[in-house]
């Protein structure tokens, strides 16, 4: 990532609206690009893989893997991807 390029994203949240409201929120913000969304935690490891984003928005608490097991996931694949936890709790 340059400096002037967008910061690459992928929004995870087994919520659609939350999902929705974080990449409306984002779009606000200028200079992240959101690549991709995911409702659970296999659909948000794929297209992590997929986009190597640089930036993942990870809910907690989702059926399936919970964002905690998506990251341990992620940190063995090697990922460089910077993580932020998100929870309605």
């Amino acid at each position: 990532m340059t400096q002037d390029a967008p910061i690459r994203t992928v929004v995870v949240d087994d919520e659609r609206l939350a999902r929705e409201e974080l990449c409306y929120l984002l779009g606000t913000v200028g200079g992240v690009d959101v690549v991709g969304q995911a409702g659970n935690g296999l659909e948000a490891l794929s297209l992590i893989r997929e986009h190597e984003p640089d930036l993942v928005i990870l809910d907690i608490q989702m059926p399936g893997l919970t964002g905690f097991e998506v990251a341990r996931r992620l940190l063995d694949d090697g990922s460089q991807a910077h993580l932020v936890f998100v929870t309605a709790f």
